[in-house]
């Protein structure tokens, strides 16, 4: 009995140590998945990060393009090699864009944080200069087109951070675009990035704002703004001027001092269902450098400039469903970079056909300033002026076309006048006494026409037509220009046209 009883209690000992050991070697029971949800409290896109009560939404898009007529996608053939019109100047320019962008919203007892980044990574084709040897060598420029670093900073081929801001209780805290811009920034209706007329940084500027929504459509906003990047022109010390460097655009040297103050900007605007209305005010402060080579020789006092704008859109106009004018106009001194906004140029030389005798060629240029100034002189603050606009026809859901166009002009005082055709370089061009005259205008007509086969995925055409009104008169004794492969010889002072073909595939995302 005691040899059973000893059995059973043993396998029942063998039974739960086995049973234990099996049991050690089950792997631990996953924690129940937490799918995905979908966040409908901001609009279609947004799903909830899990885990957490912060919704996040992701965008982009996927562009390709070529522009013709111009060595730069964004602007028609107005400086640099396009400008020169030669064998240098490129047939057709290539760009391939990928853009990612980051939204996300959480509710808080304070209201939403919000936060949103968007960045391009992106290859433009760049183009040729001449190196100003004997044998006509050239050499390729790997940053792009002439200009390219302007777009948001990207070179060749890079990224570049468009925008990387916080809003939270009213304020905005890091790089967006600017208060002081139309809704539709550089582009009423337009893919051409050139326009003059208005502010517009829509690659985003580093700012602080805060914005008062007081219902039924109507907002305020008052911000502090980098001028560094986007918001200031040219500074000119016109007693470093250069026949060479005014045959350019560029009346004197750069003379910029540090960044001290920020621009003030101020914003109204008025939505409804009809469109909408703003009214945009910004202060700049021009802070020179020094009148010669060391702080000892002393500088001019600071000045600030302003600008204004006034923008207007109406929507559903009796032409269509969906049909909308937008436009705007704006006056500037001191601030020339609210009319000629942040992918615009600031100088202007173009070469082209004379019938003059005794010249080569004809030749326009121009310069944008926000001041000039001269040795022991005070700055002169640069008035400008100009409008832009479209009207946009849809013809069904799947085409539609945009005529749009802008007119912007630059005055510089009659001091700033002096100072400019006194300089050695107009003297040693021989353009002096009442062939001088630094003022100009400058305009842009264009059509463009879209075509969307399917959601998200749009195929333009856009033709864009830009003149220089230069007040200049008689000749010019220029110089060689080596990057443009220009001879030393005499050009004819002339207006100049340019015309460019934008065609763009876009996917959205």
């Amino acid at each position: 009995m005691m040899t059973v009883r000893s059995l059973v209690l043993g396998s029942a000992a063998a039974l739960l140590a086995m049973s234990g050991a099996q049991a050690a070697d089950l792997p631990i029971k996953a924690k129940a998945v937490e799918y995905v949800r979908v966040c409908s409290m901001y609009g279609a896109g947004f799903f909830y990060i899990p885990g957490t009560d912060t919704c996040i939404k992701l965008g982009g898009y996927l562009r390709a393009e070529a522009a013709f007529g111009t060595n730069a996608i964004f602007q028609n053939a107005v400086n640099g090699v396009g400008g020169g019109r030669n064998r240098l100047s490129n047939y057709y320019t290539t760009r391939s864009r990928a853009d990612l962008n980051i939204d996300t919203r959480t509710a808080t007892e304070y209201g939403v944080v919000r936060t949103f980044f968007d960045a391009a990574f992106q290859w433009t084709g760049g183009s040729y200069a001449g190196t100003g040897s004997p044998t006509g060598a050239t050499a390729y420029s790997t940053a792009g087109a002439p200009g390219a670093q302007a777009d948001g900073n990207i070179a060749q081929g890079g990224i570049g951070v468009f925008f990387a801001f916080i809003q939270f209780a009213g304020f905005t805290i890091g790089k967006a675009v600017s208060q002081f811009d139309a809704p539709w920034a550089n582009y009423p209706g337009n893919n051409f990035d050139g326009l003059t007329g208005g502010g517009g940084t829509i690659t985003g500027v580093n700012q602080l704002t805060y914005t008062a929504d007081f219902g039924s459509g109507i907002t305020a906003a008052i911000s502090l703004q980098d001028a560094t990047q986007y918001s200031q022109s040219q500074i000119w010390n016109t007693a470093g001027q250069t026949a060479a460097g005014v045959i350019t655009g560029a009346y004197g040297t750069s003379n910029f001092g540090g960044n001290v103050a920020p621009d003030i900007v101020g914003m109204v605007r008025v939505d409804q269902a009809w469109g909408l209305f703003q009214a945009s005010f910004a202060a700049h402060d021009n802070h020179a450098g020094f009148f010669g080579a060391n702080e000892t020789t002393g500088h001019p006092a600071d000045k600030w400039g302003f600008a204004g704008q006034l923008a207007l859109s109406v929507k559903n106009i009796p032409t269509g469903p969906g049909d909308t004018i937008n436009v705007q106009g704006v006056y500037t001194n001191g601030a020339s970079r609210y009319n000629f906004q942040s992918l615009a140029p600031i100088n202007y030389a173009m070469y082209g056909g004379s019938n003059m005798a005794g010249a080569y060629q004809s030749l326009g240029f121009a310069g944008v300033s926000d001041s000039v100034f001269g040795a022991g002189t005070q700055q002169q603050l640069t008035t400008t002026y100009g409008v832009r606009g479209a009207f946009t026809h849809n013809w069904d859901s799947f085409w539609n076309t945009a005529v749009y166009g802008s007119w912007s002009a630059v005055r510089y005082n009659a001091t700033a006048k002096g100072l400019i055709c006194n300089g050695a370089g107009m003297v040693a061009l021989g353009i002096v006494g009442a062939n001088c005259n630094p003022d100009f205008n400058i305009s842009t007509l264009g059509v463009i026409t879209r075509w969307t086969p399917v959601k998200n995925l749009t195929f333009s055409a856009d033709v864009a037509w830009t003149r220089l009104d230069q007040k200049f008169a008689g000749v010019a004794n220029a110089p060689a220009a080596a990057a443009v492969a220009k001879p030393a010889t005499t050009y004819q002072l002339k207006d100049q046209d340019s015309v460019s073909l934008l065609l763009r595939a876009q996917r959205n995302w």
